[in-house]
Formats: structure tokens, C-alpha cells, sequence
């Protein structure tokens, strides 16, 4: 009942409070004016946090501080934590938090200073510190501590992106990188994600519930015996962020090397958090597709795009779903790269295809024709934003190469792409067939038998792959074995969906008899 008078009471507050202080706010920003809204706010989710009242954070972190962002802070940050500090008992942790928040929100609404970002740097730095060698009594929701390592990850990629462009910089800003080159270091950023997967032991944790002792998946990472979840789920989502920012560096092997101990396969608490979910599938398909793993890569996709087409109604109002339909349509963009190159369309649940179909049909028959502009064009709308870690050497003439490390996966990219351009002809010429000669195949694709053989062993080489186990795993749906000069063709066989063939004729049926309830009888 404590619980739900405060809410009550917030709410009231806040209400009250906006309209009044929209109008008492001056033109220009003041970060040691705190409206009364903002006073309300903080004071409440102060409580709530000493509490542990993870259902009224969540509500206030999700709802109140987007509703107060809206309509009082649209062009302006929040007010320093200096200004909020004494209604929160000048609390240390407390007051990394609300930095934390109100550097996310600059970022978000603004464009930061460099001092800004150095300055958001300390606060990330000081804040895992206090959580790997603190004590931590607290519980906060997934959704925020997913926000942490997202942001920090995005601040760092956004740094690495503003110190490549020199041209634009300042004698005072060069000065400035210089003598700070240690802000957002790449090796600084691995070493606190690392740290907190270590610092939590959450990969014990992992490899304890694949022996069915379900502790931390079972509650999300929440402890409901008055512990804290803090370690435990930052190290869970820097699992996650290794994944990224490997990526990020072009690095695909390591990514999912670090992504092991998690199970993308199975429920776990990466999909407790919608941003979460998509972030990790995304960065786990992109992965398997540089690598030719092009069935995971299908699958991964698949899995994620199945789970937006039925729950995006859902997620209109969160904060995210700009975020959520941007990353839903550069995986359909990813999956059609996937399917050009490994016709595996079987493993794609109908409704998925037929979203695919619209968006990206022609496009798909032209990348399969080996049009290289287009393979081009989706990948550079749908991949990362690839990231040049090491920083410059500020004496020589200064140019932008925020582009460099995005031009060199492109070329990786169209060079596999190029390399496969004859593998479409022979697939299509030995599905026709379950042994043909050499000589014959290699006349159909007017080649000599030399030739056909090494086209033929790039067929192989291209279509299998090594998985995370070490193994080799075939991508093809055509297979084939060579004895003496006869090519022996080993076609995959579809598994029939009755399933899918039902349930579409069932909600045909519903419509009709919805169609027929309507028509008034004369």
C-alpha cells in the first residue's frame, strides 16, 4: 500500500507541475534552476531506489523521466546533478545515475561538447568502479541497466566517429584530444566489459543452468531474497556489448566467441528487453553473415523478424521503437543478403518471406543475377557503423577517415560476393540433375573441365563453413560428391510445414465466417 500511495502522489506531483513550470522556464538554460517537476521526481526515485521497488523504478526511469524529457527538456539538458544533489542526500551512487541519465538524454537531444564527452567518460568510469569494487544494495530494472552498457557502447562508437573527422576540428579541440587520448580508448572500453562479466561470474552462472539449476534466467536476473541484480545482469549485458563492439571493429570470430556462453537459440534475459533482443540477434547474424555461417544467420533473423511482426503493436509507445523499426528493416535488408547468397528460403516462416517479398523481392532476383551494385547498396544501409579505434597522428595532415573502416568491409564483403558470382550457375544447373559428366556440366556453363573442377571446388569451399565448435557446416541446399568424372548431386529434401498450411486456412476460414456474420439476410 507504501508503494502505491507514492505513486499516486508522484503522479499528482507531476501533473500539477509540468504545465506551471512550461511556463516559469527562461529561454536560456540555467542547470542550477530545478523545477518542481524535476524536484518531485528525483526525490521519488531516490525512495523508490533505497527500496528497491523495481515495478515504481521502472515505471518512473520508462514513463516520467521520457514524459519530463518531452515536455520540458526537448532542447535542453536536465539540471546538473550539483542542482538535484541535496534533495537526494548528496548520495554518491545516486547522483552516477542521474549523470548517467542525463548524459544519455544530451546525447539523445543534443549534440555534446567535447568536454561533454569526456566528462560522460569519468561518470561511466566511476560508476563501474563503484559497482566492481563497491557494495551495490540496489535492484534496477533490465530495461536501465541494458541502457548502460547500450549507451556506453554507442557513446564510445560516437567518440571514435567524432575524433576521425579532423578536418572540422579546432586548434583547441586537437589540443584537447591530445592530451586526453586515453578518454574512450578502445582497450578501456573492452577492459570494463570484460570486467564485469568476470567481476559477476555470470558465465559460472550460465554454464550452472545448462545443468537445469535455473536461478538467474528463471527471475530475469532479479534476486527476490533482498539482494542486488546490478552485477549480475551489467556482466549478462556485457556479454552482449563484447559482441558489439567486436563488431564494430570488424572483429566477427571474437564476437561471438564472447556471445558463447549465451544461448541466442533459447529463452534467456537478453530477451527480457526488447532493445536487448534485437541488438544481440542483430550483431549475431551480421557476424555469422562475414563469416559465410549464412544458416545462422537465416535462422537468427528469422527468429527476431517473427518475434516484431507479432509483437511491434505492443512496443509503439516505448521509447525505443524508432530504434526497434530501424533494426527491423536492416535485418530484412541482412536476411535478403543472406538468401541471395544461400538460397535457404525454408528456413524462413512464411509470414517473414512474404514481408521480405514486398520489401526487397526485385532487389533479391537482381542480387541473384550478380548485380554487385545492389548487394552494395544493402550492405552499406544495413550494416554497422564500423568504427576506426586507434586514434590519429595529429601531426601529419589532418583528413577525415571516419569512412575507412566501413570502405574495407565493403570491399571484404563485395570481394566474397564477387567470388561467388559463378555459383549460381552451376547450383541451378545440378538441381536438374542427380549425376551428370564433367564434360557435359562443363559444357552447359561453356567452360573448360579445368575450369568447371575449381568452380566446382569453390562451390564447396563457399558453401560450408566453420562453426564456434571448430566443426564444419555445410550452408547448401545442393550437395554434391565427385567419383571419377561424374558430378552426384545430394538435394536437400523440404520438410513439408503442415502447420503453417493449416493455421493460414484457419484464419481464412475466420474471415469468411466474419465476412458472412455481416451480411444481413433480406
Amino acid at each position: 500500500m507504501a508503494y502505491e500511495s507514492y505513486s499516486r502522489e508522484y503522479d499528482d506531483a507531476l501533473d500539477d507541475g509540468i504545465d506551471v513550470q512550461q511556463q516559469q522556464q527562461e529561454p536560456n538554460y540555467d542547470p542550477s534552476f530545478v523545477p518542481d517537476a524535476v524536484k518531485t521526481f528525483v526525490v521519488f526515485l531516490y525512495r523508490h531506489i533505497r527500496e528497491k521497488n523495481v515495478y515504481e523504478i521502472h515505471q518512473m526511469y520508462e514513463g516520467s523521466f521520457q514524459k519530463l524529457s518531452e515536455r520540458m527538456f526537448k532542447e535542453s539538458p536536465w539540471p546538473s546533478v550539483e542542482a538535484i544533489a541535496p534533495y537526494v542526500d548528496n548520495d554518491h551512487v545516486f547522483c552516477l545515475l542521474y549523470r548517467e541519465m542525463w548524459y544519455r538524454h544530451l546525447y539523445a537531444r543534443l549534440q555534446p561538447t567535447l568536454k561533454q564527452r569526456f566528462e560522460s567518460w569519468d561518470n561511466y568510469c566511476s560508476l563501474f568502479q563503484v559497482i566492481l569494487h563497491g557494495v551495490v544494495n540496489m535492484q534496477l530494472p533490465n530495461q536501465w541497466l541494458w541502457d548502460m552498457i547500450d549507451e556506453f557502447i554507442y557513446q564510445f562508437q560516437s567518440f571514435c566517429q567524432y575524433r576521425a573527422k579532423l578536418r572540422t576540428k579546432t586548434d583547441q579541440e586537437l589540443s584537447l584530444l591530445r592530451q586526453y587520448d586515453e578518454v574512450w580508448n578502445v582497450y578501456g572500453v573492452l577492459n570494463y566489459l570484460q570486467a564485469l562479466v568476470e567481476k559477476s561470474m555470470i558465465i559460472q552462472i550460465l554454464e550452472e543452468e545448462k545443468d537445469g539449476n535455473l536461478t538467474f534466467t528463471a527471475t530475469d536476473g532479479y534476486d527476490y531474497n533482498g539482494g542486488s541484480n546490478v552485477l549480475k545482469v551489467l556482466g549478462y549485458f556485457s556479454i552482449v556489448g563484447l559482441l558489439r563492439v567486436h563488431c564494430l571493429l570488424g572483429d566477427y570470430y571474437s564476437g561471438l566467441k564472447c556471445l558463447a556462453p549465451i544461448d541466442v537459440n533459447q529463452p534467456g534475459v537478453y530477451n527480457s528487453v526488447i532493445g536487448s533482443h534485437i541488438t544481440t540477434i542483430y550483431y549475431y547474424g551480421f557476424a555469422n553473415l562475414m563469416l559465410r555461417r549464412y544458416v545462422e544467420a537465416i535462422k537468427a533473423f528469422n527468429q527476431v523478424l517473427l518475434y516484431i511482426i507479432k509483437t511491434k503493436q505492443f512496443h509503439q509507445k516505448s521509447p525505443q521503437f524508432d530504434q526497434i523499426l530501424k533494426k527491423n528493416e536492416q535485418m530484412y535488408a541482412l536476411l535478403a543478403i543472406c538468401l541471395s547468397l544461400c538460397p535457404q528460403v525454408k528456413l524462413v516462416e512464411e509470414n517473414v518471406n512474404n514481408q521480405l517479398r514486398e520489401k526487397y523481392g526485385e532487389k533479391m532476383i537482381r542480387m541473384q543475377r550478380s548485380d554487385e551494385a545492389m548487394y552494395d547498396e544493402l550492405f552499406s544501409y544495413a550494416c554497422p557503423k564500423f568504427i576506426t579505434p586507434a586514434a590519429p597522428s595529429y601531426d601529419e595532415p589532418l583528413v577525415n577517415y571516419n569512412q575507412d573502416a566501413y570502405r574495407l568491409q565493403l570491399k571484404l564483403f563485395l570481394s566474397e560476393v564477387r567470388q561467388q558470382q559463378l555459383l549460381s550457375g552451376v547450383r541451378s544447373f545440378i538441381k536438374l540433375y542427380t549425376s551428370i559428366s564433367i564434360e557435359k556440366l562443363a559444357n552447359f556453363m561453356d567452360v573448360d573441365e579445368s575450369t568447371l573442377r575449381t568452380t566446382l571446388m569453390t562451390y564447396k569451399h563457399k558453401t560450408h563453413a566453420i562453426d564456434h565448435d571448430g566443426k564444419v557446416i555445410s550452408n547448401a541446399d545442393v550437395d554434391f560428391y565427385i567419383d571419377e568424372d561424374v558430378v552426384h548431386i545430394i538435394e536437400s529434401k523440404t520438410t513439408k510445414r503442415y502447420a503453417d498450411h493449416f493455421m493460414r486456412h484457419i484464419i481464412k476460414f475466420e474471415e469468411i465466417i466474419s465476412d458472412l456474420d455481416r451480411v444481413k439476410l433480406e
